[in-house]
């Protein structure tokens, strides 16, 4: 009988993690912390995309996570190894993203005031998300500032999440935005 591998490999019980082109880091690095942020938008993502009503949405959403797993690859595999990865975020993804952004932004009408969020239990969770964007582009940019990462793309792109982010959550909130 084969052995089922699980989903602990207690690596992480000496306070360290392996990036994925092999380094031992510790569970702390700035560069971990990035990625990590990456993790938590693409789950706070999924929370969103769950609780929408609206299929375009949640379309929307799943795109953005898949795109989110080449960004947190990135940030997790040291710059002399980005040559192992299949994809990095690129001129031709950050385009693509800003076109799609662009779209978007046609659909809604600009807001007059502040919004504050939780017009919508969906819009809340992009707005909670386009947060969690915002943490993870500090903290790539601090990446880049180090010299650990070379995609200045990348910094760009993530700067688009947080807009595209902000865009949704009108989009799905609709007239039930709160303006202050």
């Amino acid at each position: 009988m084969t052995k089922k591998s699980s989903i602990t490999t207690k690596v992480g019980d000496k306070g360290t993690t392996f990036l994925f082109s092999g380094e031992e880091v510790p569970k702390d690095s700035p560069r971990t912390e990035a990625y990590g942020d990456i993790d938590e938008l693409v789950s706070v993502l999924g929370i969103a995309r769950g609780v929408s009503a609206r299929p375009e949405i949640r379309d929307a959403i799943l795109a953005l996570q898949r795109e989110l797993f080449v960004a947190g690859s990135e940030l997790a595999t040291a710059i002399e190894h980005v040559h192992l990865l299949k994809q990095r975020i690129d001129e031709r993804m950050l385009a693509a993203f800003e076109a799609q952004r662009d779209e978007w932004e046609q659909r809604i009408s600009m807001p007059s005031g502040f919004i504050i969020p939780g017009g919508t239990p969906a819009a809340a969770h992009l707005d909670h998300a386009r947060a969690i964007a915002r943490r993870a582009e500090r903290k790539i940019v601090r990446l880049q500032r180090e010299g650990l990462i070379d995609n200045r793309t990348l910094l760009v792109w993530i700067n688009r999440v947080s807009d595209f982010l902000w865009i949704l959550a009108r989009y799905e909130e609709g007239t039930a935005a709160t303006l202050k």
